[in-house]
Parts: C-alpha cells; structure tokens; sequence
C-alpha cells in the first residue's frame, strides 16, 4: 500500500484538486467534508476516494475521525489542513460570532488536524504537514481581520512544527493561493471579478490543479530538504 493524505475540507473546490492529484501520484486519499453530504457523495463515485464527515473546529471530532481514517486506510503520512471558511465584516461591524467561528475553523482546525497525527509522524520518523493559506494571510485584506489574522496564524504554526518535526523526518509547509477560479470566486459579480484579475499580473485567475501541484510537490520525496517554507501561487499578485 501507497502512503495515506488526509485532506480536510478535500471534496470540493481546492481540496477536491488535492485530493484527485494526490490519489493521481499513488497515494490513498481520504477526503474530510463538513456538511455538504451530496457534494462528497458525488465527489466519491466519480473518484473512489473516502469521503469522511467532521467538523475540524471540534478536536474530539476531529481525533476520532482520524482514527477510523488510520482504521479504514493505514496511518497517515501526509496531512493537508485546507479546511477554511469566511465570514467577512468590516472590522467595526463584525461580531464576536464571526470572529470565533472563522479562528476556531481556520487556525484551531490545522492545530485539531495536525495535533492527532503528531505523534504517529514522529513514531515512524516520516511525515508532511501542509498547511494552506492565503495571499491575504500575508498581505491582510479588507473585511477580512479574522480570517488575514488565521491564514497568517497557519504560517506561524508551519515555521514552528517544521522546527521540531525536522529531526523526526517530518516537513511543515504552506501553500499561499491567490485568486482562485473555485466555484466561490466564479460566483461572484462578474465586475467583481473583472476588478480582481486586474490586480493580478498574470491576468487571470489562478486554477484549482495548480495549487494541487504545489501541494503533491511538498507532500514528495523530493521536497524532503524544504522545511517551514511558503509556496506564494498568485500569478505575481504579492510577493514575500
């Protein structure tokens, strides 16, 4: 057997190219969904990939769904922290509410994805933490105080476990995606969008596979000398 990715939030959008180009370079893929249960039954029959149901903002939900992931496929050796939301607000209207459920999703769901795999990793002395982030994680952004404050959370949590997982044979990194062609950015006003790629030097949006060829690169035997290091896909939007 190959080695096992989990990749939360891995059946739709971003995480759902992961997955496909994951499963594409011989790993066994497990895909995580949080509520959405006819999109990852869909995303199961046209891939074969398990789908598995839980909230990553929950840490007892989360450890127990990763064991029956290790019951189902083998322990994990690659994990990919992709789970994200957005409630965006101004920052003097935005409300405590919107401020929590976006931390505890986006920052405390890599800690909650990551932490029950930890020691796994350092047991069998190989592992790949992969984190995604955003361009707004380095740059801030408009309406968006909680979610830049997470996203640039994740690359402090990366450039800390790389530290003490480097001896153990354990990478951590981060994939900082700019404007993406998903679902969620088609959708908005076309003018919108027109404004975005504006901003971006490539002049257009970025695609859902390169961002997974980012990640399949880190997650390989080749990237084994990169550690705590941040991939920016942003079509030369905002460099670091």
């Amino acid at each position: 057997m190959g080695r096992v990715a989990l990749v939360t939030g891995g059946s739709r959008g971003i995480g759902e190219a992961i997955s496909k180009k994951l499963q594409a370079e011989g790993y066994t893929v497990a895909a995580t969904y949080a509520g959405n249960d006819e999109a990852a039954a869909k995303f199961t029959e046209a891939t074969g990939i398990k789908t598995y149901k839980w909230n990553v903002a929950d840490y007892d939900s989360s450890k127990a769904g990763i064991e029956q992931v290790e019951a189902d496929l083998g322990p994990i050796d690659v994990v990919v922290a992709n789970a994200g939301i957005t409630r965006d607000a101004p920052f003097h209207k935005m409300t405590p509410q919107q401020w929590n459920e976006v931390v505890d999703t986006n920052l405390t769901g890599v800690f909650n994805t990551v932490h029950p795999v930890w020691p796994g990793m350092r047991e069998r002395k190989f592992g790949r933490v992969i984190v995604i982030s955003s361009i707004n994680g380095q740059k801030g952004q408009f309406a968006q105080v909680n979610y830049a404050a997470t996203k640039s959370g994740d690359l402090g949590i990366v450039k800390s476990l790389a530290q003490e997982g480097a001896r153990a044979g354990i990478t951590a990194n981060a994939v900082c995606p700019g404007y993406i062609g998903t679902e969620m950015v088609m959708a908005v006003p076309e003018k919108v969008r027109e404004s975005i790629i504006g901003q971006i030097p490539a002049g257009r949006l970025g695609e859902p596979e390169e961002i997974a060829r980012c990640v399949a690169f880190l997650a390989s035997d080749d990237a084994g000398f990169i550690n705590g290091s941040t991939i920016s896909a942003n079509g030369g939007q905002f460099f670091v």
